[in-house]
């Protein structure tokens, strides 16, 4: 099992749909923001918290791929060199950014100012454009590669780094995130690859009336 663990190939199909999360939840992030109404603290909170557990999850996924993708790509294909520095350099910018994201939201988060909104929504604006790129760069870049020289298990690793770092309280909205970027008619394929079947069951008889109640709150659906 070792031997065939640690044989170079893996599936890195998994990390599309982590990207399209985030193209999702970025996307539509700014707009959230800037539709909470001067003063209105009630909706400011749900939108803040929000945007601070995408951020949070952004962070601890490029952190993933610092600390286990780039090194092991630049060793075993050093002709992808040049596509890992640009994948540094973007992550290096995408952290900057969160880190003014979150100097930004305090001010919003005392009284729900509208001019501190706006700062909030510039910041977001700006994460969004430069994911647009980096997410679709890395796609094409750096996955053809990543998929012929890393083991499974080795790629495996980013996804395990990845949960580790969500609440267990959180699970089932973090799997309700994805699932909703996932194209419906996808969905039950998707849930059938990736989760057994006590997951399964889980997520139908609890997860998913939580993730949609969560989701109407987000968005301000009633």
């Amino acid at each position: 099992m070792t031997a065939t663990t640690d044989r170079p190939g893996c599936d890195t199909s998994d990390l599309l749909h982590i990207h399209q999360l985030f193209r999702r939840a970025f996307g539509d992030a700014p707009g959230l923001v800037r539709g909470v109404p001067d003063g209105d603290v009630a909706r400011m909170r749900v939108v803040a918290a929000h945007v601070r557990e995408v951020a949070t999850g952004l962070h601890h996924h490029h952190e993933g791929e610092d600390l286990l993708l780039w090194d092991r790509l630049e060793q075993r294909s050093p002709g992808c060199a040049l596509h890992v520095g640009l994948m540094r350099a973007q992550h290096a910018d995408v952290a900057g950014l969160l880190r003014d994201l979150d100097a930004a939201l305090p001010a919003w988060e005392t009284g729900a100012p509208v001019v501190a909104r706006d700062d909030v929504a510039r910041v977001l604006e700006e994460l969004r454009a430069l994911l647009v790129l980096h997410l679709g760069q890395e796609e094409d870049r750096i996955l053809p590669t990543a998929s012929s020289v890393l083991s499974q298990r080795e790629w495996d690793q980013l996804h395990e780094h990845g949960m580790a770092s969500v609440p267990r309280s959180r699970m089932l909205l973090q799997l309700g995130w994805i699932l909703d970027a996932v194209p419906e008619p996808e969905r039950a394929g998707w849930l059938r690859t990736n989760l057994p079947a006590p997951a399964r069951l889980l997520w139908r008889t609890v997860g998913r009336r939580r993730f949609a109640a969560h989701r109407a709150r987000v968005y301000g659906v009633r």
